[in-house]
């Protein structure tokens, strides 16, 4: 499998002058504060979305001022919504490293990641980038919506399929398509492209949160243990299609063990050969190569360059990984 470093080749240069830039953008003249982003930097993810972001840029065009900014609130508003999900799920982890609501506690964590949002969306308002501010907006208002009906609709594990896919478009999808649009639009590309280049991280991230469900029935990856979305109740495509499959009598066990063993590593077992031989796994897979599949298909809209390659890679890259 090709590496997230070869992905990240083609725009070295510009990766560079984007963390400078999102390490200024995080700073404050607060100690407390500065602090604790100064910590969030530290421990930065792979920084697949400002990858996205640059990605398409230079797919459709040319990285300019606009794409470092967007870059930039993109991963600010990620970041954002982390540390928010970190106090919502009393998670004390977050990439193999203490959480922030974890060594700074709740109170400060909320107000942290409501800083990180404001001080996002007022970059794109201090450079009059209104259009890369109606994308990001659109998407935090969407996994908002997505995080909402996800409380909804899975406190009786009776989700339908409709619905775990219009939760996922909402909580994932939405911010990979808004990255890889803003991407575009910062390029000065047409209207047409920057819907495209959308649609392409539509499809993307659906099939990037599919391999997390998958990953979350497989061996301990960074900052996440094993079973970690069954403890959080958050129902997956594999859960979902397994109950719609199993018999009265396997039903009720995977009910069983959601609701009493989820942090049993023995029962988890248990439920991965459920999965499995109900072709619960299976259907996943299919389903994420559907997506693929559709994202590569929007891709090919752009010219053949080493850019276009990359965001195809970066797809199979998320797709492939084990963590």
């Amino acid at each position: 499998m090709i590496t997230l470093e070869a992905l990240r080749a083609p725009i070295a240069a510009e990766l560079r002058q984007f963390n400078q830039r999102f390490r200024d953008a995080m700073r404050s003249s607060v100690p407390l504060l500065d602090a604790i982003t100064s910590y969030i930097v530290k421990t930065k993810g792979k920084q697949v979305r400002p990858m996205f972001v640059l990605l398409s840029a230079r797919t459709a065009g040319n990285i300019t001022e606009a794409t470092y900014h967007a870059a930039a609130l993109i991963e600010l508003l990620h970041t954002a919504t982390l540390v928010h999900d970190d106090v919502v799920d009393d998670a004390s982890l977050r990439r193999g490293f203490f959480s922030i609501n974890a060594l700074w506690k709740n109170k400060a964590a909320v107000l942290v990641g409501d800083y990180l949002l404001a001080r996002g969306l007022l970059l794109s308002i201090e450079h009059q980038q209104y259009q890369l501010l109606q994308l990001v907006s659109e998407a935090v208002r969407e996994m908002s919506e997505g995080e909402l009906l996800q409380m909804e609709k899975a406190r009786n594990l009776s989700l339908s399929e409709s619905d775990y896919y219009q939760i996922i478009s909402k909580k994932t999808a939405s911010l990979i398509a808004a990255a890889c649009a803003s991407g575009a639009a910062s390029a000065n590309a047409a209207d047409e492209a920057v819907l495209q280049m959308k649609h392409f991280g539509y499809a993307a991230g659906m099939a990037f949160q599919m391999k997390d469900d998958l990953l979350d029935f497989t061996a301990a990856k960074s900052g996440k243990q094993a079973g970690a979305d069954l403890r959080e109740k958050k129902i997956t495509l594999p859960l979902l299609i397994a109950l719609q499959r199993a018999s009265p009598s396997q039903r009720r066990r995977i009910k069983i063990i959601v609701h009493e063993y989820p942090n049993d590593k023995n029962a988890l077992g248990e439920l991965m050969q459920l999965f499995s031989g109900l072709g619960a796994i299976e259907y996943t897979q299919n389903k994420m190569e559907e997506f693929r599949k559709q994202a590569l298909l929007h891709l090919n809209y752009f010219p053949p360059s080493p850019f276009r390659e990359a965001l195809a890679g970066l797809v199979d890259f998320t797709i492939h990984r084990n963590y």
